[in-house]
Order: structure tokens, then C-alpha cells, then sequence
């Protein structure tokens, strides 16, 4: 009797999970194995070499076909497939429509969604108008006439704002200049705000002051001007412009430099005299104090301006040489001065570590390294004063270089250097009619060749 093996075998096929022979049970139940083996073969196997992200573009774990379209939709680690196909698509529709923006009656199509159909046009929200006042002819005549406007052209102007929603060029531009006065944009807006305030005022309820928009209009002129000479500048205004910008600021950094400066001396002496009136009083106590008293009590040791020692508190045994040596706060600029003048002075750099020669040797070094300090802030404010004195010099040589000539033809000479000097205490110099600039020296080398040029000729 041939099996089910033998039959695979002779069609060369692979062996099922059971290779026994054929019982009664298998025919009666071969439907139901048919299903089985059917649900077997949907299960797909990962070959060997390939990749997952190219397995995964074949089918997916709910055997659903590969997609036509990428998704941008992301939960968890895979991406979720567009799925089409799974249900009718919604139904769309070519249909007319009317934007409530116009009031021609303009009729326009495009596709919408058949649910859609019959709403209002879903950009009209953004259509926003706005509200311009309307006056009586009583109101005009009670409160809003003016001599230089007709009513006539009073209501051209607002028929305007109203058709092109306040937006003034364009009512500049649509405004009738033949028929009426040649007006500009600011005269346009004064009258327009001016009359809303007129009727805001006048309509309002009785007790109540209401906000009024006031236009300045020579404001808005001047305001024009300034921009239309900003723009009408020459390339050489621009230059002299930047430069004067430039020296402005080294002026400023050169002052709050200054400034830091003596605030800086203004510590120092306020430290050396807080240093003399605490030496001046520790010495009126030490005098009253008995000599048991100064044996038994060490004298506190005032803070120094220059230098601030350290405090030994520690417990333990120290050696009081060690109050005499500089804090490390101290440079090595200052170390060296501190040493050359004792050396001059000759003082021994390492003296005997008693209690008083620690303390005054301790002063002393406080007092040189705050004499040292003062020294270099005096040598800078020197230098300073000798580099503005040479500035001022050149300033007084170049303005009094030449002169000019009058057109009378009388000559007119620059100021001397002691008229300058008089007059400097009391009138400021302006940095924007400095001689260093590059257009007043333009200036001032054309002025003085062509008075070099002309003669004057005597009556």
C-alpha cells in the first residue's frame, strides 16, 4: 500500500508533518487540514540576505499589499502605511461659488468636497472692513465745517476711504486734483482724523471723555523732510558722517576710561587717609594703655590700604616671620618696586621678627606699594594732559592758518592763538566743526587758495 511519503517522494517534493499512511480520519477531516495548510502558506518567512527594510516594503505583518504612497504618520518603531483601498474615497465636485467680498456678483468654480456644498465660501472670515463714519448734513454743518473744505470734496474723501479701507496712497492717488484743491497724503489724513474726533466727541454719552486719535500732520511733514534729506545725502556727508561717528566713540571710551581713573585715585587717597587717622588712633591708645597690659595684649594690626596681610588664627605653633610675607594678591611688579626702594632707603629686606618690628615693617610696605600706585595713576594723568595739550596745539595751528575775504573785499582773518586760548575756558568745542574732519579740511584748504588767489584792491 503506497503512502503519502511515497507519493511526495516520487514527485520530489518535501515531506509533511505527518508521513504515515492514509487513514480514515485523514479523509474525513481533509477540509479542514486544506484550511490549515492554507493558513500556513500566508505565513512568510524573512529570506536569508535580505534586508528588513526590504522585506518590509513587499508585505507587512497584517499581509496588507505594499503601499503607493509614503505616510508621514509615526507610532512606535515602524512606519504605518498608507492604507488605500480600504474604503471609498470622499467625492468631490466641480461647483460655483461666490466670494461675499465682492459685490460685482462675480460667480468663480473650483473643486470642493460634495459635503461641502451649499456652505459659505471659507475664506470669507478673513474679509475685514473698515467702519468709517458717517455725518448728517446737520452734523457737518454744526460741527464739521471748515473754510478751507467743501462739503463736496468732504465727501469725495471719505467716499474714498471707504472704497480702499483708509489706505491713503491710493486714496492720494484716486483723489480728484482737477476738480478740486491739489491736497497731499498728511493734509488728506488731518482733515479724515480730524473729523472722526469732531463726531467721537459729539456722539459720545454725557459723562464720558472718549479716546480721540489725534494726527500731527507737521509732524508727519517734518518727519518726511528728514527722511528725504537723509536719502538725498552725498557719498562725501555720508563719510563725514562715519568718521564723526567713530571719533564720538573714542571720545566716549577715552572718557569712561578717565573716569574709571579717578575713581580709582579718588580709593587710594580715601585709603591712605583712612590708614593715617587708624595709625594716629592706635597710637593716642597705645600710650594710654599700662605696659603690663601691652605685654599681655597683642596691639590689632589696622587694615592696610596697599597691602592686606593675612591672620594667623590657626591653632598650633607659628612663627611670626610669617606675618611679614606678601600675600600672593601682590604682583611681582610690585614685589620688585617695594625691594629697590628699600634698598635705597637701607632697610634690611629680612629685619628681626618682633612684635613691633613686624607691624611697622608690615606699614611700611602697605605705605610704598600705595606710594607706588599713586606714582603710576600721577605718571598717567600726565601723559594724558601732555597728549591733549599737543592736541590742543594742532587744533590752534590749524585754525589759524588762513583767513578768507569778505564779499566787500575786506579780508577776514582767522582768530589768533591767545584770542583762542582766552576764549576756550568758556565755549565748548563742537565735535562736528572740528578742523580734522575730512570736509572742513576740503573746505578750509579751497578757502585759503582762493584768498591766497585774490587781491585786495584799495579804494
Amino acid at each position: 500500500m503506497a503512502t503519502g511519503a511515497d507519493v511526495r517522494d516520487i514527485l520530489e517534493l518535501t515531506g509533511g508533518d505527518n508521513d504515515g499512511p492514509i487513514s480514515k480520519k485523514d479523509l474525513i477531516n481533509s477540509d479542514k487540514k486544506k484550511s490549515k495548510k492554507a493558513a500556513e502558506t500566508l505565513t512568510f518567512k524573512r529570506p536569508e540576505g535580505m534586508h528588513r527594510e526590504v522585506y518590509a516594503l513587499l508585505y507587512s505583518d497584517k499581509k496588507d499589499a505594499p503601499p503607493l504612497l509614503p505616510s508621514d504618520t509615526t507610532q512606535g518603531y515602524r512606519t504605518v502605511k498608507a492604507k488605500l483601498g480600504c474604503k471609498k474615497v470622499r467625492p468631490w465636485k466641480w461647483m460655483p461659488f461666490t466670494n461675499p467680498a465682492r459685490r460685482d456678483g462675480a460667480i468663480f468654480h473650483h473643486w470642493r468636497r460634495v459635503a461641502e456644498e451649499g456652505k459659505d465660501y471659507p475664506f470669507a472670515r478673513f474679509n475685514k472692513t473698515v467702519q468709517v463714519p458717517v455725518y448728517s448734513e446737520q452734523e457737518y454743518q454744526m460741527h464739521l465745517h471748515d473754510d478751507g473744505w467743501t462739503k463736496a470734496e468732504t465727501d469725495h474723501l471719505f467716499d474714498l476711504c471707504k472704497r480702499f479701507d483708509l489706505r491713503f496712497i491710493v486714496v492720494h492717488d484716486r483723489y480728484d486734483h482737477q476738480q478740486y484743491r491739489k491736497r497731499s497724503v498728511e493734509d488728506l489724513k488731518e482733515r479724515y482724523y480730524s473729523i472722526c474726533g469732531k463726531l467721537t466727541k459729539v456722539r459720545a454719552p454725557s459723562g464720558t471723555e472718549p479716546k480721540i486719535y489725534i494726527f500731527d500732520a507737521g509732524h508727519e511733514r517734518r518727519r518726511k523732510e528728514q527722511l528725504e534729506k537723509l536719502f538725498n545725502r552725498t557719498p562725501e556727508q555720508v563719510a563725514e558722517e562715519e568718521y564723526l561717528i567713530q571719533e564720538l566713540r573714542k571720545i566716549e571710551t577715552r572718557k569712561k576710561e578717565r573716569e574709571k581713573k579717578a575713581q580709582d585715585l579718588q580709593k587710594l587717597i580715601k585709603a591712605a587717609d583712612t590708614t593715617t587717622e587708624l595709625r594716629r588712633a592706635e597710637k593716642r591708645v597705645s600710650k594710654k594703655k599700662l605696659p603690663q597690659k601691652r605685654e599681655t595684649e597683642k596691639p590689632a594690626v589696622p587694615e592696610t590700604a596697599g597691602i592686606k596681610f593675612p591672620d594667623f588664627k590657626s591653632a598650633g605653633v607659628t612663627l611670626r616671620s610669617q606675618r611679614m610675607k606678601l600675600p600672593s594678591s601682590v604682583g611681582q611688579k610690585k614685589i620688585k618696586a617695594i625691594e629697590q626702594i628699600l634698598i635705597e632707603q637701607g632697610v634690611d629686606l629680612n629685619p628681626m621678627p618682633t612684635e613691633e618690628i613686624v607691624q611697622m615693617f608690615n606699614e611700611l610696605r602697605s605705605d610704598l606699594v600705595l606710594l607706588y600706585e599713586l606714582k603710576q595713576a600721577h605718571s598717567n594723568c600726565e601723559y594724558e594732559q601732555q597728549m591733549l595739550r599737543h592736541r590742543y596745539e594742532a587744533l590752534l595751528k590749524a585754525g589759524s592758518g588762513g583767513g578768507s575775504s569778505t564779499p566787500g573785499g575786506e579780508v577776514q582773518s582767522w582768530p589768533s592763538v591767545d584770542d583762542i586760548k582766552v576764549e576756550a575756558k568758556e565755549q565748548i568745542i563742537d565735535v562736528v566743526g572740528a578742523p580734522l574732519t575730512p570736509n572742513s579740511r576740503k573746505r578750509r584748504e579751497s578757502a585759503s587758495s582762493s584768498s591766497s588767489v585774490k587781491k585786495v584792491k584799495k579804494p
